[in-house]
């Protein structure tokens, strides 16, 4: 992790969150096979061509426990929506998915206290206090854009005003995706408060193509050309960078400011009442184990989350670099447990979604 990573993750207020079809990504139906353990998860961290972090470390875990993991994957928000609807019949033993909803998961009463081996290594701003939940691969927000087709890069919020953006430009949504949710934070920090950001966020809905409750799915149009610039994070954009040569990771500035971002990890619970809750410890354990989270930056692209696992491999180098000149600031949480329901009704307003 960079030295000047964040330190804020308070617990959240719950808000409301749309509702979309989810994607089963792996595993057969098998809810009452004692050999199982079901993830409903927030997209990334899963590879586009099965070598992404998930795909070797559910391999590995299977392989030594010979326990099947049963996969769902979709967005942040709606990943805890279904958990919400499925609370008298839980369905999923792990819920891994990004801040603020995994503090919303908590304060809906969906996760049990567990604290996984390892867990004593990992930053206390990157847990709950009350042993909920755990980040397990820890992570930054950012954007993408087609290095190929854009001969001059964005730098700069206001470079994305322009012309050339338009139907060129999308975001996921705010309320359902967590780098959705990122995006308004992130703009109301860089343009100082909600009616600025809110302003800016209304001109730039002149390019945006529209919703998309997948962050995942943009970086693959920004790849092709369908896009040329989008929202993601860190650690999914720099995975998927290894198979689509044309994305370029950047962060924001406002003109001749510096470029910003926040820390974004991909957090996980063992869900309250879980049909197979042994087997979701055992999973638990195996993420935070030193094994695994010494493949989270060569493989997975992200950084580790246990602070005595320091990454020296190419890829953790080049990730330092990427970081290298960014300023990470600390969201007021406080001020978002309060507003953040009516900061996305305000989105929806300007932007007319």
């Amino acid at each position: 992790m960079p030295e000047n990573a964040p330190r804020p993750l308070a617990a959240l207020a719950a808000l409301a969150a749309l509702t979309v079809p989810l994607t089963a990504c792996s595993g057969t139906s098998a809810a009452s096979d004692e050999n199982v353990v079901t993830v409903y998860s927030a997209d990334g961290l899963k590879g586009e061509n099965g070598d992404g972090w998930y795909d070797r470390v559910f391999e590995d875990f299977e392989k030594e426990t010979g326990i099947e993991v049963e996969y769902v994957e979709g967005g942040s928000g709606e990943m805890v929506q279904r958990t919400v609807r499925e609370k008298r019949n839980p369905q999923a033993d792990v819920l891994v998915t990004l801040p603020p909803f995994i503090q919303q998961a908590d304060t809906k009463g969906l996760l049990q206290k567990y604290s996984p081996k390892g867990v004593d290594q990992v930053s206390g701003a990157d847990k709950a206090a009350n042993g909920t939940w755990t980040a397990v691969v820890n992570n930054y927000f950012g954007f993408v854009h087609n290095k190929k087709e854009l001969k001059r890069p964005p730098a700069t919020w206001e470079d994305l005003l322009d012309d050339r953006y338009e139907n060129k430009l999308q975001y996921s949504t705010p309320g359902v995706a967590g780098d959705g949710t990122a995006v308004l934070i992130k703009a109301m920090h860089d343009f100082g408060g909600e009616q600025p950001a809110m302003e800016y966020l209304k001109k730039l809905q002149a390019n945006n193509v529209g919703p998309s409750a997948s962050t995942g799915k943009l970086a693959p149009k920004v790849d092709k050309g369908e896009l040329l610039v989008a929202n993601g994070d860190v650690q999914m954009n720099y995975a998927q960078s290894k198979s689509m040569p044309n994305l370029g990771i950047w962060f924001p500035a406002r003109e001749g400011g510096r470029p910003t971002t926040f820390a974004l990890p991909y957090a996980a619970g063992l869900v309250t009442d879980a049909p197979h809750t042994e087997n979701g410890r055992k999973l638990l354990d195996y993420m935070l184990s030193r094994k695994a989270q010494q493949q989270v930056s060569e493989i997975g692209g992200g950084f580790a989350a246990r602070q005595d696992v320091e990454a020296t491999d190419a890829d953790a180098v080049a990730l330092a670099e990427l970081m290298d000149g960014v300023e990470v600031f600390e969201p007021d949480w406080d001020d978002i447990e309060k507003n953040l329901t009516s900061y996305i009704d305000a989105w929806k307003s300007a932007t007319g979604s």
